[in-house]
Order: structure tokens, then sequence, then C-alpha cells
């Protein structure tokens, strides 16, 4: 059973001041964006699921560049996709309408454009080298070997759960924490099976449930957006809140502005569930994307990240245009509580909103 004693850990294992984490945010945090957010006392994050080893690195030492403060670190640990040419033939005779639309050749095939973290040898071999302060897997957990060799480099390991079943495996794993990732979130759904029954539940039951059954300390994630949000999850026992939404928006993001001006728009007040853009369900602002996937059964959408490929060229296509209702619009359900301030400024403002609610809750 988790204490508030194992919870209180976190800060001391993060090295950091403040319980907050910058979400990692594949394509959308950058090296200012980490540095940022770790220089004002938090821990800022990669997301290094899109990128590869060289990439990744070039990453790391940037951040390196700007702070000497803790950072983190993210990895997709997906199953290696299941090819199936006739779904995936199909699904580009799906969308050829719309590439036409937009004047533009859907691809003739389907590539599977990131590899996971299960068969990367050469990404651990960089993260072995660089040793970066904290590195999270999304979509799963790695196997036994790669876990004791980032352990035995004096790195600290994180792995989102979506359910206590999940939460469970992680920490036999060997995790140092567990990020309880609510439906509420926004990107991607870490399940590990993305096929199997999801019970999605919200932030703040699953943190409870993670915080009384973990003997190691829980962040909370979805949905939370200012310092009522993070003083709320702290009550229920979790250590840290990790936030996504609330940095897309920041002067460092890489949000485009066609994604910003939806963030800012009615479409932050309906965000939706979707496997159409990437093959796996993923939270995203609704937009003409979305839409795609809202009369489509799940077996009519290729594996992930094999979708991703058609999505970025459907979405290059329609920005070609000037069309930006095809993007990656990941947002969580908080979106209409996002600001566009720099990230040290956004981390100031959520301190002191959780030193008032901490005073007069």
């Amino acid at each position: 059973m988790s204490t508030p004693a194992a919870a209180g850990r976190l800060l001391d294992l993060l090295k950091i001041d403040i319980p907050l984490i910058q979400a990692p945010m594949a394509g959308v945090s950058t090296p200012p964006m980490a540095a940022a957010v770790s220089g004002a006392g938090a821990l800022g994050s990669l997301g290094l699921g899109a990128s590869t080893p060289d990439q990744a690195r070039a990453m790391i030492r940037a951040v390196r560049e700007r702070t000497s403060r803790p950072f983190g670190v993210n990895l997709f640990v997906h199953q290696p996709a299941q090819r199936d040419a006739a779904r995936e033939a199909a699904w580009i005779d799906h969308l050829r309408p719309l590439f036409d639309r937009f004047g533009a050749t859907p691809p003739a095939e389907l590539r599977e454009i990131y590899p996971t973290f299960r068969t990367d040898d050469a990404m651990l071999a960089m993260l072995l080298e660089e040793r970066p302060a904290v590195v999270s897997f999304h979509f799963g957990l790695p196997d036994a070997g790669r876990i004791r060799a980032l352990r035995a480099a004096g790195i600290t390991l994180v792995a989102s759960a979506t359910s206590l079943d999940e939460a469970r495996q992680a920490v036999a794993a060997g995790m140092d924490a567990v990020v309880a990732q609510g439906y509420e979130a926004g990107g991607h759904r870490g399940v590990f099976d993305p096929d199997a029954a999801d019970d999605r539940l919200g932030t703040l039951a699953l943190t409870r449930l993670l915080a009384r059954d973990l003997a190691v300390p829980v962040i909370a994630a979805g949905g939370i957006m200012d310092g009522a949000g993070i003083a709320a999850v702290l009550a229920l026992g979790a250590g840290a809140a990790q936030l996504g939404t609330a940095f897309v928006g920041a002067d460092e993001s890489a949000a485009d502005a066609g994604y910003r001006a939806a963030l800012k728009g009615p479409a932050a007040h309906h965000t939706t569930m979707t496997r159409a853009i990437s093959g796996r369900p993923a939270r995203s602002l609704a937009n003409a994307f979305t839409r795609i996937g809202d009369s489509l059964p799940p077996d009519a959408v290729p594996a992930y990240p094999v979708t991703y490929d058609a999505g970025k060229a459907l979405n290059a296509a329609a920005k070609a245009a000037g069309d930006t209702g095809y993007g990656a619009q990941w947002a969580g359900q908080g979106a209409p509580l996002a600001r566009f301030l720099p990230a040290a400024q956004i981390v100031a403002e959520l301190a002191a909103e959780l030193a008032y609610a901490r005073r007069h809750g």
C-alpha cells in the first residue's frame, strides 16, 4: 500500500522543487521548453518516440546546453506493427479522395515510421551513454535486460499506466514511479494493448486506486491544467502532476500556427478519442481528420504507427493547400484552460496557483 511518505519521495527522486512534470509530447516538446521548465523548478521532458538515436542525442545535449537541472525523456514501447497489406491498401483508398481534394497523391504504400524501443538497440546505447536523469515509457514496458541496463546507469525509470493491472506490471518490472494516465488525457492513450477492453478510468479515480495500491510514487496525468487541479491530485495521493496540454501553447512549443489557433478556438471544448490519425487511440481536438474516424469500425484502421504514415502525408498535403484541419492536434479535456506564455511563466503561475489552493483548500 502506498503511504504519504511514498508519494513524498517523488520530489527527492526527481530532484525537483515543484510537484509538476511537463509531459513529453513527441512533436511538440522541444529542448528550449524542457530546459525552461526544469530551470523553473519542475521537470521538463522530451518526447523521443519519433526521433532517431542521433536526433535524440542532439535534443538531450541541447537541453543540457540550456540548464544543469534534471529532465526526462520518453520512449514508445509499442508492439511491432502487425502488417496487413489488404487493410493498408484499403486505408490508402479510403483517404484517396481527400488527397485528390488537395491536389496530392497518397503514398503508394505505408511504412512503419517509428521503431519501438523494445527492439531499438541503438537508442538504448545512446541512453546509456547520455544518461538523462529520467527515462519514461509509453505503450508498455521494455524487457528486463533493458530495464536492468538503464537502472545500472543510475537512471530513474517511469512508465505510464491506464489501469491498476498495467501499474502493477510496471512496478513488478522495476519502475521507480508510475504515471496514472486518465481517460481525459490528451495525446496517445498509453494502453499496453490497444485492442483489449479499456475501462477508460478517469484521472481522479485512477490516481486514487494507484496511490492506495502501489509501493512507488504515482504521477497523475489527464485533464489537469491549473494549480487547483494539481492540488486535487496531490490530495488523492499523487506525488506530482504531469501536464501536457497546459504547455502546448507555450512560446517554446513546436505546435504550428494551425494547432495553436484550434487550441484557442471552439475546438478546445470538443476533444475526441480517435484511431484515424495514427492507428492507436489518441485524444485530439475535434477537426476534419478526427471526423474521418467517427463512423469507422476500429478494424478498418491499420496498425500503429503504419496508419500515422498516411496521416502525416495527408496533413502535409492539406497544409500545403492552406487547410490546417488534418493535423495531430493532441489535447486533453482541459484544453479550454490552455495558456499562451513562455514555459517558465506557465510553471510560475501553476506553482502560485498550487500554493493558493493549498492555503485555501
